[in-house]
Formats: structure tokens, C-alpha cells, sequence
């Protein structure tokens, strides 16, 4: 898996080019499989790509394509914010950068530009897609013709937001400040910022990377290029308006400069091009004609002989409206202007402190998985598997609802059990989209399977009294037949619930699928989307009273389940009490199975007894269990009881908006999961995705 590092901006043109190039050429020591990613880029004009991700990728020669780059123009991100489809948008940034992770070792994520909206949509939306893609943050602000005080101001406030969503913030770079105030300014970061787990750089701004091109002028102004178009790329370092008389104006003619004059002073034209020649004169970067008058044709003529020409770009606005249009020219490093580039690279190697850059990419955290994250994982690896589900309430809305997207998205084969013509009037009085030449329909009865599994259940069960008659009406139960199906590898999983008891829904697994090697007790874990992580609680479903034994099992399995599904298990097995600090026969069961547990398995990170709020809050967790590896930081929730962990769940999901992923049963042979008969369709869609992620472990 790659890891990747987000640099955003407090506002606009701060220089992030110069950022990225020296950030990226830094992580090119480290691997040569580097990649930029930007999950929001602004559209420009025709053909024409974002300019940061095509500096990178032809500098550098990344081998990854521009549409692979980037995931939302802004207009598209805009509008889907605004439609209340923020959820939609992460997903796919979320698609998009996995899918670019999977070829990389190191990604570049670069945030959005500022070019309309303001600062705080600009630092909500990049805070909310770091903490989603998982990234740490290197956060850029600009010096130029700004006091100190406005500086830390705008840095403390990024600062803030980024914590605020739980981003961890490697370092602070201020680009373009005032040069004589570098050292000045980084000793005040280091002094006033309160977040001091950083490092703080400060890059003096360069008039080499201040000036704009002669293209970039031209193309701002929509100018018209009469002469010297394969020499555009010389840089501008200032306008010179020539309103007097040639003698006089020549005094006033610098090293670079743009020499602006009306279309038609063909003197002005003439002289300045021969003081351009002359050794005792600084040489010009082009000449701009304004008003649209264009020089005499003899003068023309005369321009057209000259070899070796500098450019020449004609605009129809008045010489002041020109000069006014010209302080909005902004300019940007391209992939061939190489004198901008090594002067980036040369500035970020002298003032960038490379060394705290390299420790803190050292440092880089593993963060708890995300909701989105945790779903698009789902999604990910149920695709991979392509599994067999069978969903055996093919009556209930919901369900047919969930088929439809599930088939929609490819993530799994899907058997719906029910009458045909019933199900299909439904999809149809609804408006399902459910396609049913690649859904199998089919109610027990109809099925070939039907008398096979009779049979089976019969040699199964016939020593419990089950007669063949008994077994042929216990198979035209939706739930017996679709576990058998399960049993006898016809289906690799089941998913019911939705509309039948936890214990009509389970029985069946119990019977003849059974536990799996190794296993004595049948458990069940709830994933937890709260707001910025997910974590697992078990046992909140299948036992009322476990007693230590089985509290241990379930703990183990909850942390096998945990890491199943990308999540590093942090157990804790929760009681009213931390430590050594409580006694009583219900501290005393949790102390028991904590030991069982870490004698069974000393792999794993396991504490109890432990107090939730111990458990999750890290500064809580200090002061009650110092040292702990798990206090503070536990993924993994063990309750006592099941009449805590349901009550517990319950609580959290209504009072935070948690989602609730579950009942996952944990222990059984094969994947049967059951469903809470409130569910919704995005639950049976989640449920199906593990179900089907389930097969896949050992």
C-alpha cells in the first residue's frame, strides 16, 4: 500500500509548483514509484490540462496518464456539494486514488486552487478529502506583501481545521516571502504556532519566478503575435510604458522589460529593436502594440527582414487599460521553461529543512480507517472475489432495492429466492432497475436443487427424528433452503434477516453448518462508522451471558474479522473498571478471558479489564492505563454481555449518527449473516460486500 502525503494551500498563488517539485524530487530518492494525484483540478479552456499535474508528470516522467490524475473538475464537484451529494463526490476521489495507489509507492495529493470560492469551503473540502484519503498534510501560505501577524493568522487557522478533522500535520512552508525577513518569519512560526509537531520552513520569493512569459502575457491579454513566436517563452521581468519621445524613452529601457507603445509608433518600434541589438543597451524580452493599430506597412515590411526577431504581440485595448489588464497576469512553471524549474528545486533545497522534511515522512502515522474508506475497501474486495450470494427474502422491497445496486456495481453474484412473477411485478411497480438475466430467481420448490437438499438434510438430520416428509417442508423454508444452498457449495454466502427473527435466520447455520475447526462459540461483531474512524464492537447480537472462554473466542475472532477488513486490531475487553482496580465475579470474568486471550494469542494487542472511556480517549487512557498499547487507541470493543453491547451500539448509533454495519457472525463454517429487520438498503448492500469478503477467510 502506498502512502502519500497532501499538500494544500491557505489561499491562492502561494507557489505551490515550487512546492511540489521540491517535495517530489525529495520522495524520488525514496522510490522511483512516485505519483501525483489531485482530486480537484480547475477545467481550462479547449484541450488545455492542469498545469501542476503536467509540470510533474513531463518533468519527472511519471508513468501514470493525465486522466488517472485527477477526479472532479471544480464546476462538477461544485454542483454535486451543492445537490447535497458530498458523499458520491468522496467516493469517487476515494475510487480514483486507490486505484492510483495500487501502482505507486509514494503519492503526491494535491489540494484545490482558491480561484472562486472562499477560504473557509477551500479548507473544509481539503480537510474532509485528507482525512478521507488518510494523509498527512504539508500546509503552504504565502509572505508576499504581507505582515507577520496576517501570516500566522492564516497558518494557525489551516492548522486548526486540519486537527479539527484529525489530519495529522507534518510541517508548515511559507513560499515567497520578503528575503530579508526568512529568518525572521520561520523563528516566529516556530514561536507562535501552537501545534509544534511540525517542521517550519520559510522560500524567499525570486524575481526570476515572479515573471511572466511573453506566451502568458499574450495569452492573458488574448494578443495577437505578429513576429518572434518560437521565442515566447522569455520571462518579463517589467513593463516600461514608452509615452515620450524615443531619445528620452531609451534612458528608461531595463533588462527584460516589455516595452508597451500604441500600435502605430513605428520610432518606437524601430529604436527599441535596434537599442535591443546594441551592446550598449539591455536586451528586451518583446514589445507590446496596443490601441490594435498595426505599424505602417513599410515599417512592417522592415520588421519581416529582420532575423532572429524578439516577439512582437498586438492587443486592441488603450495603452492604460493594457497596463491595468497587465497587473492581473499571473504566471506559472511549464514543463520546458528548465530555468524556473532547477531555480524551484535549487530554492527548495537551500530553505526547506530536507532533513525534519525526511523525519517526519518517517513518522507518518497509520490513521484509523475512514467510513468511506472502510465502504470503498467493502466494495473493492467483493469485487475482486466475485462471490455467490444468496438472498432468500426476495418479497421484501428492500432487498430487491439492494440487488439491484449491488448488480448494478458487479460487486457479487446474486441468488434471490422467491416467486418469479411476484418479484418481477414488484421491480417493475417500483421502478427497479434489476436486471433479471444475471439475477437467478428462484423459489425452493422450483429450484432442481430442491430434492437434493431434502435428501441431504434428511442423512443430516434423520438421527434427530427428521423424516423425508419433514425435511421436504422444512426445504420450502426461504431460510433452511438458502443455508443449504451455502452447505452444499451451490452459494458461497447468505444474507436474511431483513424480514425473519435473528434466530429463524441462524438456526439453520447452526444445525449443519456448524461451527468451523477450532471454534466452539458463534459470535457476532457490529462495524462502527462513526464519524472519523470505524471500530469493531462485539459481542452485541448471538450471547446473552458469555462466560470467559467464550468471551476470549469471541475476542479473538472479532480481531481476525478486524484485520479481515483493513483495520489494525487494538482489543479491549471492556468492564467497569481498568486494570487492577476493580474486584467482583463481572471484572473478574473480564480479567479471566483478557488472560486466556493473550496466552492464545500474544500476537495481538489486547488489554482488559478497561473502561470504554479508557478505551477510546486517549488522554483518559493515559492517566487510568500508562503504557498501554491499546488504551487510548482500541479498534476492537469487547463487551461483557450481550445486554451491554446491544444497548451500547444502539446508543452510539443514535446519539453520534453512526453507521452500523451487522449483525457479521464470526465462528460458522461458512458466511450466514443476518440483518436487523429495520435495515436499510445501503446496510443489506454493506452486509452482502463482507459476506462475500467472509469466504475469503481462513
Amino acid at each position: 500500500m502506498a502512502y502519500s502525503i497532501y499538500l494544500t494551500t491557505t489561499e491562492s498563488h502561494c507557489g505551490k509548483s515550487l512546492v511540489s517539485l521540491g517535495i517530489m524530487d525529495l520522495l524520488l530518492r525514496k522510490s522511483k514509484k512516485v505519483g501525483i494525484f489531485r482530486p480537484i483540478i480547475t477545467q481550462r479552456f479547449g484541450d488545455a490540462k492542469d498545469r501542476n499535474i503536467e509540470l510533474l508528470r513531463t518533468h519527472f516522467q511519471l508513468e501514470q496518464g493525465y486522466e488517472e490524475s485527477f477526479a472532479y473538475y471544480r464546476n462538477e464537484a461544485r454542483d454535486l456539494m451543492q445537490q447535497g451529494r458530498s458523499d458520491e463526490m468522496l467516493e469517487r476521489i476515494i475510487q480514483k486514488y486507490k486505484a492510483l495507489e495500487k501502482k505507486l509507492d509514494i503519492i503526491v495529493v494535491e489540494g484545490s486552487d482558491f480561484e472562486e470560492e472562499a477560504a473557509s469551503f477551500e479548507f473544509n473540502i481539503n480537510a474532509e478529502i485528507a482525512r478521507n484519503l488518510g494523509c498527512p498534510v504539508i500546509i503552504l501560505s504565502k509572505g508576499l506583501h504581507r505582515d507577520t501577524s496576517d501570516i500566522l493568522s492564516s497558518v494557525q487557522l489551516a492548522v486548526d481545521v486540519f486537527l479539527e478533522k484529525e489530519c495529522q500535520v507534518l510541517g508548515t512552508i511559507i513560499n515567497k516571502a520578503q528575503p530579508e525577513a526568512v529568518e525572521e518569519l520561520r523563528q516566529a512560526l516556530e514561536e507562535k504556532i501552537s501545534y509544534k509537531q511540525q517542521f517550519f520552513s520559510v522560500i524567499p520569493s525570486h524575481p526570476v519566478l515572479q515573471s511572466p512569459t511573453v506566451k502568458e502575457i499574450a495569452d492573458h491579454l488574448g494578443a495577437k503575435v505578429l513576429f518572434g513566436q518560437e521565442r515566447l517563452h522569455r520571462q518579463v521581468h517589467r513593463y516600461s510604458i514608452a509615452a515620450m519621445q524615443m531619445p528620452n524613452y531609451l534612458e528608461y529601457v531595463d533588462e527584460k522589460c516589455l516595452t508597451i507603445t500604441p500600435g502605430d509608433r513605428g520610432d518606437i518600434i524601430l529604436s527599441v529593436l535596434q537599442a535591443h541589438n546594441s551592446i550598449n543597451y539591455p536586451q528586451i524580452s518583446g514589445i507590446l502594440l496596443t490601441t490594435g493599430l498595426q505599424p505602417a506597412p513599410t515599417v512592417m515590411r522592415l520588421l519581416e527582414g529582420v532575423p532572429d526577431i524578439i516577439p512582437i504581440i498586438s492587443v486592441d485595448t488603450n495603452t492604460y487599460q493594457t497596463a491595468t489588464d497587465l497587473e492581473k497576469v499571473t504566471t506559472f512553471i511549464t514543463p520546458e521553461n528548465e530555468t524556473k524549474i532547477d531555480l524551484s528545486l535549487r530554492l527548495f533545497e537551500e530553505y526547506v529543512n530536507t532533513d525534519a522534511v525526511n523525519e517526519q515522512v518517517k513518522n507518518i502515522r497509520q490513521r484509523g480507517m475512514t467510513p468511506k474508506m472502510f465502504t470503498y475497501n467493502l466494495f473493492d474486495k467483493a469485487r475482486a472475489l466475485k462471490k455467490r450470494i444468496v438472498l432468500p427474502e426476495g418479497n421484501d422491497e428492500r432487498i430487491l432495492k439492494a440487488a439491484s445496486i449491488l448488480m448494478d456495481r458487479e460487486i457479487v453474484d446474486l441468488t434471490v429466492l422467491g416467486e418469479r412473477d411476484e418479484i418481477l411485478e414488484t421491480t417493475h411497480r417500483l421502478g427497479i432497475n434489476l436486471d433479471v438475466n444475471k439475477v437467478t430467481i428462484t423459489s425452493p420448490k422450483e429450484s432442481p436443487h430442491f430434492e437434493r437438499y431434502v435428501e441431504t438434510f434428511y442423512e443430516l438430520r434423520k438421527d434427530k427424528g427428521v423424516t423425508m416428509d419433514i425435511a421436504r417442508d422444512v426445504m420450502c423454508d426461504v431460510s433452511y433452503f438458502a443455508t443449504m444452498m451455502v452447505y452444499c457449495e451451490d452459494a458461497d454466502g447468505m444474507v436474511s434477516g431483513a424480514a425473519h427473527t435473528t434466530q429463524h435466520t441462524i438456526r439453520p447455520a447452526l444445525q449443519f453448518v456448524k461451527t468451523k475447526p477450532g471454534s466452539h462459540t458463534v459470535s457476532s461483531v457490529f462495524f462502527m462508522c462513526l464519524d472519523d474512524r470505524v471500530l469493531v464492537y462485539g459481542d452485541c447480537a448471538i450471547n446473552p451471558n458469555p462466560n470467559a472462554e467464550q468471551l476470549a473466542e469471541i475476542a479473538i475472532s472479532s480481531a481476525e474479522t478486524s484485520l479481515a477488513f483493513g483495520i489494525e486490531p487494538k482489543v479491549a475487553l471492556l468492564s467497569y473498571s481498568s486494570g487492577d482496580s476493580g474486584k467482583g465475579a463481572d471484572v473478574e470474568k473480564v480479567r479471566e478471558a483478557t488472560r486466556l486471550a493473550k496466552a492464545r494469542r500474544p500476537d495481538l494487542k489486547i488489554e482488559g479489564p478497561i473502561q470504554y472511556d479508557a478505551a477510546v480517549d486517549k488522554e483518559v487512557g493515559k492517566k487510568k492505563m500508562p503504557g498501554s498499547e491499546v488504551a487510548g487507541q482500541a479498534t476492537v470493543l469487547i463487551f461483557p454481555d450481550l445486554n451491554t453491547g446491544n444497548n451500547t451500539y444502539k446508543a452510539v448509533q443514535r446519539e453520534t449518527g453512526a453507521i452500523a454495519i451487522g449483525p457479521v457472525l464470526q465462528g460458522l463454517n461458512k458466511p450466514v449473516n443476518d440483518l436487523s429487520r429495520g435495515c436499510t438498503v445501503e446496510d443489506i448492500v454493506n452486509t452482502v460486500a463482507i459476506t462475500a469478503i467472509q469466504t475469503a477467510i481462513g
